[in-house]
């Protein structure tokens, strides 16, 4: 994609507030006044851009609607199970959930690193690359994440139980909307329920955080001051609704335009349908293509995102590797910022690809393609785990574990794997005998 030419505004204004200093320094008395006239000016320059006017072209294709969604979105299975097999169930859930953690945390301590700064490192610590374990080593070991762990929780010999992370977190927050509302929650119980729980957030999520203690009216808090509403932040979100609604994509789909709907508008939306829906369909198919080509199924068979993944499942094809991959995505993406919906997925869709049905392949390759990478990977084993099953996967993803999920959430320091399994269980229940 060719966006418009970014001017170096970094370096302008670094320059502009560094010489600020410098004339100060030497008597002249009116560069207050400068700094703020450049304030001023740039001010305006953005409030024009937040307020210049969509095209209605894109409005009527990418529509904000579930019921107007619907109506655009091509044939699918809708429904895969009639009742639900609870042994097959909860080896393909604890796979899934198992797997999607592992992701998270092998890309983790290296999101948004570039490839060679990754491969640089494996090499230094003479590690295999892409990576099939946990990291050895880290240079941050001892940086605190979100007040609760270290970096350090993320390698191999200093992981007890699963790290503190958003990634997971959030799969934590949506059990817990599906609990205390049930499954037919609506985006108001979203906004309840973040307000309980969650202290802080980032991009999409810190601006809906911020409005709704501002309290803004539920179906405006993702459209005021937020330019991140296409960016991936929901589309993480997805594996709840369908650990809940296993082999029901549709159902999953629906709870996940609700969670959605609280951060993000368009694309966005519909990355966290598409996947809660592809992720869905995995507890029922064996291959990550088919359940990949089932989430298009639930969003508007015209919109960005689906033209992208059609894109991705047609281009890799001939993709053997994380640096094939990565660079059919930059030569199509261009641009576009590192956190973004569109461009993220369809490295989801090659790690998925390349690896097929084998966890290590997957959650290697897709790390080592870099961007939103511990997102990436996580999704990406959400699916494949769902598929091949905890009986299936090799132990040492999830050995130190120790049944032990690190919390951030507001009145919640850890979380037990098995009562989350249990919990999840139980609601999917519930759901299939209605």
């Amino acid at each position: 994609m060719d966006y418009p030419k970014q001017p170096d505004f970094n370096k302008l204004t670094n320059l502009l507030k560094v010489y600020s200093k410098y004339k100060h320094e030497y008597g002249v008395s009116n560069t207050q006044d400068i700094l703020d006239k450049a304030y001023s000016d740039l001010s305006a320059s953005l409030e024009e851009m937040k307020n210049l006017p969509v095209s209605n072209d894109y409005l009527l294709k990418e529509p904000n609607d579930l019921i107007e969604i619907r109506k655009l979105r091509p044939n699918g299975p809708r429904r895969q199970w009639e009742t639900l097999d609870k042994e097959i169930y909860l080896d393909k859930l604890e796979g899934a959930l198992l797997t999607r953690m592992a992701g998270c945390i092998l890309g983790a301590p290296f999101e948004f690193a570039r490839m060679d700064h990754m491969e640089n490192w494996a090499k230094y610590t003479n590690e295999t690359f892409p990576p099939i374990d946990y990291w050895k080593m880290i240079k941050n070991p001892y940086e605190l994440r979100y007040g609760k762990g270290d970096f350090i929780s993320y390698t191999k010999e200093g992981m007890d139980k699963v790290p503190v992370d958003d990634d997971i977190i959030y799969t934590m927050l949506g059990l817990l909307i599906a609990e205390e509302y049930g499954t037919d929650f609506t985006t108001d119980d979203v906004a309840k329920v973040w307000k309980k729980y969650l202290p802080y957030a980032c991009t999409a999520e810190e601006i809906a955080i911020e409005n709704i203690k501002d309290n803004v009216p539920v179906e405006k808090v993702a459209e005021i001051n937020n330019p991140y509403d296409e960016w991936i932040g929901a589309d993480i979100r997805s594996d709840t609704f369908a650990y809940i609604a296993p082999a029901y994509p549709e159902k999953a789909a629906s709870m996940a335009y609700y969670d959605a709907y609280i951060s993000h508008r368009r694309n966005g939306i519909y990355g966290e349908m598409f996947f809660a829906a592809a992720q869905s369909a995995a507890f029922f198919v064996d291959s990550p293509i088919e359940a990949l080509e089932i989430g298009l199924t639930e969003i508007p068979k015209d919109c960005w995102l689906a033209s992208d993944i059609r894109w991705a499942l047609e281009k890799g094809k001939t993709i053997k590797n994380y640096k094939e991959a990565r660079s059919a995505v930059d030569k199509r993406f261009g641009e576009m910022e590192h956190a973004h919906t569109n461009n993220n997925a369809c490295l989801t869709v090659f790690g998925l690809m390349i690896g097929g049905t084998d966890i290590t392949k997957v959650l290697s390759e897709t790390v080592a393609m870099g961007m939103d990478n511990d997102c990436t990977a996580a999704t990406a084993g959400s699916i494949v785990g769902a598929i091949v099953g905890k009986k299936n996967m090799p132990a040492h993803w999830y050995k130190n574990f120790n049944n032990s999920i690190n919390s951030y959430l507001i009145g919640i320091d850890e979380m037990k794997i098995d009562d989350v399994v249990n919990r999840f269980a139980k609601l999917a229940q519930d759901l299939y005998s209605k």
